[in-house]
């Protein structure tokens, strides 16, 4: 760490690793995801991937700098208050959609399989079948 400002704004998380605060704050919001999913899981058509990028943000072996961006785009899908309110029909998650699709977009290689698993296991989705060729 270069920047005394950034050191002086770390704090040790899991695994004793020393992250920036706004990443501990967005960790701490994005708990609030799964009860929230579970809810809405077949009102929103991106849950699977929501979900997996909150196992990836919470993956050890998972980047801070894609954490941060992770637990950024999760922690804005929990949050009541948004540029769009999620009870507005058709509309309501479409902003949601589009922060996870960035957040996605940008750091979505280090979303792995075993990711994808843990969050098809929680919604109850099927595995997908094998590749037929």
């Amino acid at each position: 760490m270069s920047d005394a400002a950034e050191i002086i704004n770390t704090v040790k998380g899991e695994g004793g690793v020393y992250l920036p605060k706004s990443i501990q704050r967005n960790e701490r919001t994005a708990r609030g995801l799964i009860p929230k999913l579970l809810r809405l899981a077949g009102q929103i058509p991106f849950a699977d991937d929501l979900a997996s990028a909150y196992y990836c943000a919470r993956d050890p072996r998972t980047p801070v700098k894609a954490k941060a961006v992770l637990f950024a785009a999760v922690a804005y899908f929990v949050i009541p208050l948004d540029m769009l309110p999620d009870v507005i029909a058709g509309l309501g998650f479409t902003d949601d959609a589009t922060v996870l699709a960035t957040a996605l977009g940008v750091v979505g290689a280090h979303v792995k399989e075993r990711h994808r698993a843990m969050a098809r296991r929680l919604l109850r989705l099927p595995e997908p079948l094998g590749d037929a060729t």
